[in-house]
């Protein structure tokens, strides 16, 4: 933890040379809405507004506000600006932050013409902040690591600041200066870095406002002259149509075309991320193990619910291959997923299903506790038995807690366990300190897998902006059932398979090395085809992209989407084969496609669900029903029945609000008595 005192007495002396600062969220960048709603436009110098403020929330990083000045961000240690000395040296003689992924943040005053915020004006990966924007300001703490000053470059006074030099303001002054440097670079492109240079190049293009076909063809020519060796041209055209899912940049598009916005404002509300729709039936189908396990779960189910049985069926086989199977990355099978189903729904089925199947098996060891008391608890569960699969109810109460920890800290503290052992699961954890050191202990390579259920409300109420950037959420897979009400069905009374006891039986006993008892795991190596390589290097680019350009909850949320491919395509090879496991182009492309759509899923709900202050939660919840009463429509009578803990001005605001953006449409149903106004979302 941050010593209580750090970050304030860091405000303070910020304000006093000039800056205006403002709290962000514990341990990310984004404003702490709870304190400052307004984000960079609160920041102040006023210390006993900066008092109040780091004295309810004393971890909070700073924020300083951007208004006045011109912050050049380069981002990544391995920039190609960071080693040219001509430019560096160009840069010299202002002060000089370091981010926490190496990058830098050159701080200077502006002298002129006020300039705007910019992303990729100057370079790839290099933008800038001003006017109306913010930096994060050191000593704050981002993943782990600080934000620093570079010594002999540390922050003076602002009126003491260095303006701006004359090259960046013409620069930033040419529309198309960004679009020129892409296609005036001539350096051949490596294998390793074909994907993610023309995603980029094809993401400046679609800002522009270029169609897909403009897009392919560019990249087309840019792979046929740079790429070594050239990407197979229908992968290149994958990348266009990838980077045309997006809308194109409303201001970049207008400076093309030599148009300027008045106001920023006039360009209206952007939409949620779009909603990638029910879940896809032919992610359904898996080969062996999975398949069966699928099979026997539905056809024993009172009420069948096939994303569960699924969901369940993957944790089944991610605890049966903990240990013993890795990639050549140190890729492990290790998975948390949740089940989500409202009460009544049929979610119970799958956690007895791969509960009796594990017992009948032999391998009872790997059923782990059905309820968490505390991280020690947890603790000494895995300790004993490292290979593990949780099988918990109603989660939801859990993680709400990540949004209020100081409610249920022993709640917190399972959080924080079950996220340190996702990353443990190739090395060495190390639990608590203790002054008696007979009670410190370790575990080696803990392989801790997790399947819960939840109702969707106890969930979702829970999700925060924090709650979304801390990490945990990013770790998760989350399945919710298309069809809430499933048919009753009458279950078959059978026994479980002999066939599909003895594939579970050989995982759980498999050795690939012949290891004695108490000798560190050494997994087997399962290899991927070059043609599955490609397909999770393609993910690995889209991520990528989200990641530097979307917001921080989106980009946060992207993190780990590659990697928790990988851990699928691993369970589904070895499902589909117990001799001699691969990681083909199948599974590759089911684990891509799984990965990616529960990503998009995650994020359209948490955009409905994450509220920036008051009156957007209020929005959001009308939102919300009005979306839940589907094609039919809310009439104004019901919503109004449905929020009445919403003041009626407040209602009327937000229904404005609504209609004038697009999001909500308002039809009139004519009627003998009276019209009927009808609320329906678009």
């Amino acid at each position: 933890m941050v010593n209580q005192n750090h970050m304030l007495q860091a405000a303070l002396e910020y304000a006093s040379k000039g800056f205006r600062v403002f709290p962000l969220t514990i341990g990310g960048k984004r404003p702490a809405g709870d304190l400052a709603p307004n984000g960079c436009k609160d920041a102040t110098t006023n210390e006993d507004q900066i008092c109040e403020w780091w004295t309810a929330k004393p971890d909070a990083n700073i924020g300083i506000a951007t208004d006045g000045l011109c912050i050049v961000d380069i981002d990544g240690g391995d920039h190609p600006w960071m080693s040219d000395n001509h430019r560096l040296d160009a840069l010299a003689g202002t002060p000089v932050s370091q981010t926490p992924r190496g990058g830098r943040h050159y701080v200077f005053r502006q002298n002129g013409e006020p300039l705007r915020n910019t992303v990729g004006r100057l370079a790839d990966h290099v933008d800038t902040r001003a006017d109306g924007g913010y930096i994060v300001a050191a000593p704050s703490v981002v993943d782990g690591k600080p934000y620093q000053w570079i010594p002999g470059c540390e922050l003076d006074s602002r009126d003491d600041l260095p303006t701006v030099p004359e090259w960046i303001v013409e620069l930033l002054a040419t529309p198309a200066s960004r679009e020129s440097q892409v296609y005036s670079e001539s350096a051949p492109i490596p294998s390793g870095q074909r994907n993610s240079s023309l995603a980029s190049r094809g993401g400046i293009l679609r800002k522009l406002g270029f169609s897909c076909e403009a897009i392919n063809a560019s990249l087309q020519e840019t792979n046929r002259e740079r790429c070594e060796p050239p990407l197979p041209e229908d992968e290149v055209y994958r990348i266009a149509q990838s980077v045309s899912r997006y809308a194109p940049d409303v201001t970049a598009s207008a400076e093309a075309d030599g148009v300027l916005w008045s106001d920023p404002d006039e360009i209206g509300p952007s939409d949620s991320p779009d909603d990638p729709g029910p879940f896809p039936q032919s992610l359904l189908e898996v080969p062996g193990l999975m398949s069966a396990v699928m099979g026997f779960n539905l056809a024993t189910a009172h009420k069948p619910q096939p994303e569960l049985a699924l969901a369940a069926a993957i944790a089944l086989m991610s605890v049966l291959t903990g240990q013993t199977i890795s990639d050549r990355y140190g890729t492990r099978t290790n998975l948390y997923i949740l089940g989500v189903c409202k009460s009544g729904g049929g979610k119970e089925n799958a956690r007895k299903v791969n509960k009796d199947i594990l017992t009948e098996a032999g391998a009872e060891d790997m059923v782990g506790p059905e309820g968490l008391a505390s991280h020690a608890g947890l603790f000494t569960a895995v300790n004993l038995y490292p290979r593990l699969l949780l099988q918990l109810d109603e989660i939801g109460r859990m993680l709400r807690v990540l949004s209020n920890p100081s409610a249920a800290p022993h709640l917190s503290g399972i959080i924080t366990v079950l996220m340190k052992m996702f990353t443990a699961s190739n090395t060495t954890y190390i639990g608590d300190a203790y002054a008696d050191k007979d009670r410190n202990r370790t575990i080696d390579q803990p392989h801790v897998c997790m399947y819960a259920t939840t109702v969707p409300n106890s969930l979702y109420e829970g999700f925060s902006a924090e709650s979304i950037t801390d990490g945990f959420l990013g770790r998760i897979l989350i399945f919710e059932a298309t069809d809430h009400a499933p048919q009753r069905q009458k279950p078959a009374f059978m026994p479980i398979p002999q066939e599909l006891i003895e594939q579970v039986r050989y995982w759980h006993q498999f050795n690939p090395c012949g290891m004695a008892e108490h000798v560190r795991p050494r997994p087997q190596i399962i290899e991927y085809d070059d043609r599955a390589e490609e397909v999770f290097e393609a993910l690995e680019t889209e991520a990528y992209q989200h990641q530097i350009g979307d917001n921080e909850m989106i980009a946060s949320l992207w993190t780990r989407t590659n990697e928790k491919a990988r851990k699928l395509a691993l369970v589904y090879a070895c499902s589909e084969s117990t001799q001699s496991p691969r990681v083909g182009v199948e599974a590759a492309q089911w684990a891509c496609d799984l990965s990616r759509y529960l990503t998009r899923k995650l994020i359209h709900t948490a955009s409905d669900w994450i509220a920036e202050n008051p009156f957007d939660e209020s929005r959001k919840k009308v939102l919300r029903i009005i979306k839940g009463a589907g094609t039919k429509g809310m009439t104004a009578s019901q919503l109004c029945r449905k929020t009445q803990a919403i003041r009626k001005r407040d209602r009327d605001e937000i229904l404005h609000n609504l209609l004038s953006s697009g999001i909500v449409k308002q039809e009139t149903i004519q009627r003998k008595t009276k019209p009927l106004t009808v609320y329906i979302a678009q």
